[in-house]
């Protein structure tokens, strides 16, 4: 079952991972992400989002 509101959801979604399965589907995205310790790419701005650096560390430092 897909997300009913994944369309709306790519609105906001700043992922730049091509290969991203979990492009506006949050809850699959959130998961994945939390799972490796890591936030998703809403989380970031959209510079450091393209680092692919998605630590707790590097949001800390982003946004301090």
């Amino acid at each position: 079952m897909r997300c009913e509101n994944a369309e709306k959801n790519m609105e906001r979604c700043n992922c730049s991972y091509e290969g991203c399965s979990r492009k506006g589907v949050c809850c699959e995205c959130l998961s994945y992400h939390l799972s490796r310790r890591e936030l998703p790419a809403c989380c970031f701005s959209d510079s450091a989002e393209r680092s692919y650096d998605r630590s707790f560390d590097n949001f800390i430092r982003e946004n301090s």
